[in-house]
């Protein structure tokens, strides 16, 4: 908010120095559309602004011709205002609204209506917006540093919660609150919306990597949550789960790692071979936590196929080289 603020009275007064420097009437009018057109990111400055002009030529043309021929009355503006908003909600201008209004006063004000005048607030109009604009697109406070601590926290919020699970399986007495749970998908929330507003500010990009990385985290939480109902059904300590847990432990180290290191999918291989292997359920009990752990195992392999899938792979070379 504090940049915000520097920001639009940099505008303003830029904006009044410029519409004084060439000779337009009423300079203030330009710091005052300059300080609507300040915005958040560089993309919606952009798309506002256009927004914010497009509906002022229509309200400039509309007024003229309400003003011209029925004259300066204020009912004339009720009438201007009932014709003017929903032309420009059905044109998709509506973000221009208020700068239309801004721009219809400043006619009624300065009646009579000549050419001289019209050209007049279409110079208000760019030196204001397009000042306010342009300084939207020269600095706008950069998202990085908060993705990269959202990032770290996240990761090690995951690796908690895959401990967590590892833990339970080793010993299903454990009791664990599930803090990570909620912290995890807080920071999820804070990270998809930094990350939208890191795309909104690069003109070029149209979609962000960090974007895929928050979605990629999410998709994972999806696959953690369906997890954690398939471990509350684990209610007995068997080989088998213990076996599980080696490797959610070893995964709760994978998941902090940038690329996709294959290790716990191999782990996952390996253990499965081993299953098949162990003898048939002796018991109900038994086939009922040996069940939970398949499904859980067939949960683990979505969860790795969504990292598989986004994260970057290296080669067994490359792994030998770092």
């Amino acid at each position: 908010m504090g940049i915000r603020v520097i920001k639009t009275a940099v505008a303003v007064l830029a904006s009044i120095y410029i519409a004084q420097w060439f000779g337009v009437r009423s300079p203030l009018s330009a710091g005052l559309l300059a300080i609507l057109g300040v915005d958040v990111t560089k993309k919606k400055g952009l798309r506002t602004s256009f927004q914010r002009i497009a509906a002022s030529l229509v309200s400039v043309t509309l007024s003229s011709i309400l003003f011209g021929v029925l004259g300066f009355e204020i009912w004339v503006i009720s009438l201007c205002i009932l014709i003017l908003y929903p032309i420009l909600v059905r044109l998709k201008l509506k973000e221009g609204a208020v700068t239309s209004s801004v721009v219809m006063f400043h006619i009624f004000m300065a009646k009579p209506i000549t050419i001289d005048l019209i050209l007049n607030e279409v110079a208000l109009l760019l030196v204001g917006l397009g000042t306010a604009t342009l300084i939207n697109i020269v600095y706008m406070p950069r998202e990085d540093k908060q993705l990269h601590a959202i990032r770290k926290r996240l990761e090690v919020c995951l690796s908690g919660i895959l401990m967590q699970i590892s833990m339970h399986l080793k010993d299903t007495d454990y009791i664990w609150s599930g803090s990570e749970l909620l912290e995890a998908q807080e920071l999820l929330e804070q990270g998809l919306e930094a990350a939208r507003r890191s795309m909104e500010n690069s003109l070029l990009q149209e979609e962000s990597l960090w974007t895929s990385y928050f979605i990629m985290r999410n998709e994972q939480m999806d696959s953690i949550d369906r997890m954690i109902q398939l471990v509350a059904q684990v209610y007995k300590t068997l080989p088998h789960g213990e076996l599980l847990a080696a490797v959610f432990e070893r995964l709760s180290e994978d998941v902090k790692v940038d690329y996709y290191t294959g290790r716990s999918e191999k782990a996952m291989e390996s253990l499965i071979g081993s299953y098949r292997q162990m003898p048939l359920p002796l018991s109900r009990e038994e086939f009922e936590v040996r069940s939970a752990l398949l499904q859980l195992m067939m949960e683990l392999k979505a969860f790795l196929g969504v990292a598989k899938r986004e994260k970057k792979q290296i080669t067994a070379e490359t792994m030998k080289k770092a």
